[in-house]
C-alpha cells in the first residue's frame, strides 16, 4: 500500500508541475488556456474559472496530464480571441511555453535538492566494506573498513564525501564518463591520510546497476558481520545461528565486515552446491562453533549460495547537513551533473556502447518510490528530484511528440522561415509513437524482468 500510494503521489505532483510549466508561461505570454488536467481519462473532479475560463480537473488516471490551449489547428476560434490563440504567437513564445514543462521539472528538483541538503539527511557513512574478489578496488589493495574523505576527478576538482551516497554518486559519475578517480582515505586503523587511483577507463560500463558496482567493489558500507532477521527454514535457522550472532571465522578465515561474510555464502553456490562450512560465532559474549550449510539458489541468471539471513548490521550513520547557500549551490551543480548523465546514458543506449537494460519503467519507479517513501521524507524528496530530472531531460529529446521534438520544429522554423507542413508532421508524429511505444515496451520488459529474478 505504501508502494503504490508513494507512486501515486510522485506521479502525480511530478506530472503537475510538468503541466503548471506550460500553462504558466502560456498565461504570461498571452495564450488563452481552456483546460489544465492533472491525469488523463474521464473527468474526476474539476471547475472552471468564471474569469478566465480555464476548466481545472482531475482525470481519472494519474499518470499524465495535459494543458490543452486555445488554437485555430484545434478548432474555430472566435475573431475576438485571435491574439490569445497559441499558433498566432511569434515563434519565441511558443517555444518558451512548450520548454517551460521540462525546465519546471528542473526547477523542481533543484528546489527538492536544496531543501534536502539544508534539512540535512542521515546517510551511512563513507566507510567501505571489503571489496568482492577481483574487483577494481581490491585489485587497488582496498581492504574494507577504509573511511573516504575526498574525491579528485581527472582536472584535479576535490569532491568532498561526507556519506557513502555521495561515494557512490562519485564513483558512478567518473565511471560512466570512463574517467579515472582519486580517492583520499584513511585507513581503517589510522588517520593517516592515503590516495587511491581507481582507472575506470578499462572498465565495461555497458550496464550501470548492481553489476557495475560490483565490478568496481564499492558495494556496501561497512558493517559488522552480524546475523539479522532469520528466514523459517533457511539455512541459518537450520544450522542453529540466531539474530544477534556475530560471525568471527568461517572456515578458519577472519570474517573482517558483513560484506566479507555475504560475498563467501554467495559464491558457495557459483560452480556447485555449497558445502558444509564450519562458522565460528559470538553470542552474548561465548564463541560457539556451528556448521553451516548454504542453499544454492537462482539469482538472475547467475547461481548463488544462500543461508536464508540478514547480514550485516546497520552502518554508522551521519547527518550531511549545508547552509542555505551551500544548499542551493550543490542542488544547481547536482541537477546539472544528474542531466548531463542522463543525456550521456541515454545516447550511449541509443547507439549501443550502453545495454538496454539500464531502461527503467513505471514497476521499478513505483518500487524505488515505495523504499525510498519507507527510508524517510528526505530520501523520498531526493528520490523525486532525481525521476523529475529524469521526466524533464526525456521530454527535452528530440523526439516528435514530445516537448523537444516540438522545439526541433520551431528550430526548424527559425532557420527556414517556414513551418513543418501538416503532412510531414503527421508523420513525423508516428514516428515519435512508435520510438515511445518500443522504449516503453523495453522497461516495463526490463522491469518484469528484474521483479521475476
Amino acid at each position: 500500500m505504501l508502494t503504490l500510494g508513494a507512486f501515486l503521489l510522485a506521479i502525480a505532483l511530478l506530472v503537475a508541475v510538468h503541466e503548471w510549466g506550460h500553462f504558466a508561461m502560456a498565461r504570461a505570454c498571452g495564450v488563452k488556456v481552456l483546460r489544465f488536467s492533472i491525469g488523463i481519462g474521464p473527468r474526476v473532479l474539476g471547475w472552471t474559472s468564471q474569469r478566465s475560463g480555464t476548466e481545472y480537473r482531475l482525470g481519472l488516471l494519474p499518470l499524465g496530464g495535459f494543458v490543452a490551449m486555445l488554437d485555430e489547428r484545434e478548432a474555430a476560434v472566435d475573431p475576438a480571441e485571435l491574439a490569445q490563440a497559441f499558433n498566432r504567437q511569434r515563434l519565441r513564445s511558443r517555444a518558451l511555453i512548450v520548454a517551460a514543462g521540462p525546465l519546471a521539472n528542473l526547477l523542481l528538483a533543484i528546489l527538492l535538492y536544496s531543501a534536502v541538503n539544508w534539512w540535512g539527511v542521515e546517510a551511512p557513512e563513507a566507510r567501505i566494506a571489503r571489496p568482492p574478489q577481483g574487483s577494481l578496488a581490491a585489485q587497488a589493495g582496498w581492504v574494507g573498513g577504509e573511511l573516504v574523505l575526498r574525491a579528485s576527478d581527472e582536472q584535479g576538482q576535490d569532491y568532498p564525501v561526507p556519506s557513502f551516497d555521495e561515494l557512490n554518486w562519485q564513483i558512478a559519475r567518473a565511471a560512466l564518463a570512463e574517467k579515472n578517480l582519486v580517492l583520499t582515505y584513511q585507513p581503517a586503523d589510522s588517520t593517516e591520510e592515503r590516495q587511491s587511483l581507481l582507472k575506470f577507463t578499462d572498465l565495461d560500463v555497458r550496464q550501470a546497476d548492481a553489476t557495475l558496482f560490483r565490478k568496481i567493489g564499492f558495494v556496501a558500507p561497512f558493517s559488522p558481520a552480524y546475523i539479522g532477521d532469520l528466514r523459517p527454514e533457511g539455512a541459518a535457522q537450520a544450522a542453529g545461528l540466531q539474530s544477534g550472532d556475530v560471525v568471527r571465522q568461517v572456515d578458519g578465515v577472519a570474517m573482517a565486515d558483513g560484506a566479507q561474510l555475504r560475498e563467501l555464502i554467495r559464491q558457495s553456490g557459483s560452480a556447485h552446491d555449497p558445502l558444509p562450512q564450519q562458522w565460528l560465532v559470538e553470542r552474548q559474549g561465548r564463541l560457539l562453533e556451528l556448521r553451516v550449510t548454504p542453499h544454492r539458489e537462482r539469482d538472475g541468471t547467475a547461481e548463488i549460495g544462500r543461508v536464508g539471513a540478514m547480514i550485516g548490521a546497520t552502518p554508522r550513520m551521519v547527518l550531511v547537513r549545508l547552509g542555505l547557500l551551500q544548499s542551493v549551490q550543490r542542488a544547481l551543480t547536482k541537477t546539472w551533473e544528474v542531466s548531463v548523465l542522463s543525456l550521456r546514458m541515454m545516447g550511449q543506449i541509443a547507439t549501443g556502447m550502453s545495454s538496454y537494460k539500464n531502461l527503467s519503467g513505471p514497476i521499478t519507479i513505483a518500487d524505488y518510490a515505495g523504499r525510498s517513501a519507507a527510508m524517510g521524507l528526505s530520501q523520498f524528496l531526493s528520490f523525486l528530484a532525481i525521476v523529475s530530472i529524469s521526466l524533464g531531460v526525456l521530454n527535452l529529446l528530440p523526439v516528435p511528440v514530445l516537448d523537444g521534438g516540438h522545439l526541433m520544429y520551431y528550430l526548424w522554423e527559425g532557420v527556414t522561415g517556414r513551418s513543418i507542413s501538416p503532412a510531414w508532421m503527421a508523420k513525423l508524429q508516428r514516428v515519435g509513437v512508435a520510438l515511445l511505444f518500443v522504449m516503453m515496451s523495453v522497461a516495463i520488459f526490463n522491469d518484469i524482468s528484474r521483479f521475476l529474478s
